[in-house]
């Protein structure tokens, strides 16, 4: 009688780790024209919070309005950004998260110049997620809030 081992299962890989994420968000070649026409770049990233921090640049050129304020239509798209990066790092960059409903709300007047994003979902669920961000001026004061809600996609359903 021969004894004969079963197979070992294929070790699944490890989820990225944050610094894993952030450097492949700062490294990537193919950054959706929308994030680029906003001046997306990744400052954190933080798993265990469902949460991302983001810069945003505001330029008078691209985003101003004729009041020369940043028009709110590019805000609502900087919230949905961070929503929707937060959307991926909660799901261990294996899903993207379309979202299906989004509230705005303004604050303040946003000025041309830095604007920094913070993205989190609030709970993720295997059908919906609920999501937040915030958007501050380069002194640290709230512009604008929103809350929404993300339908998660896995990756390789997504078209």
């Amino acid at each position: 009688m021969t004894d004969t081992a079963a197979p070992e299962a294929a070790a699944e890989p490890a989820p990225p780790t944050d610094e894993e994420i952030l450097q492949r968000f700062l490294r990537t070649k193919n950054q959706p024209t929308g994030s680029q026409t906003l001046g997306f770049k990744m400052l954190s990233v933080s798993q265990e919070k469902m949460q991302v921090e983001v810069a945003f640049e505001g330029k008078a050129e691209l985003h101003a309005n004729p009041m020369k304020q940043i028009q709110g239509g590019y805000l609502c798209a900087m919230l949905d950004e961070v929503m929707s990066v937060a959307c991926m790092v909660a799901s261990k960059m294996t899903a993207v998260a379309p979202t299906a409903e989004m509230k705005t709300s303004f604050f303040r007047p946003a000025t041309p110049g830095p604007i920094k994003g913070i993205g989190r979902v609030v709970r993720w669920g295997r059908t919906i997620a609920f999501t937040e961000g915030e958007l501050y001026d380069g002194e640290g004061r709230l512009l604008a809030k929103a809350t929404g809600t993300a339908v998660p996609t896995p990756f390789k359903n997504y078209k």
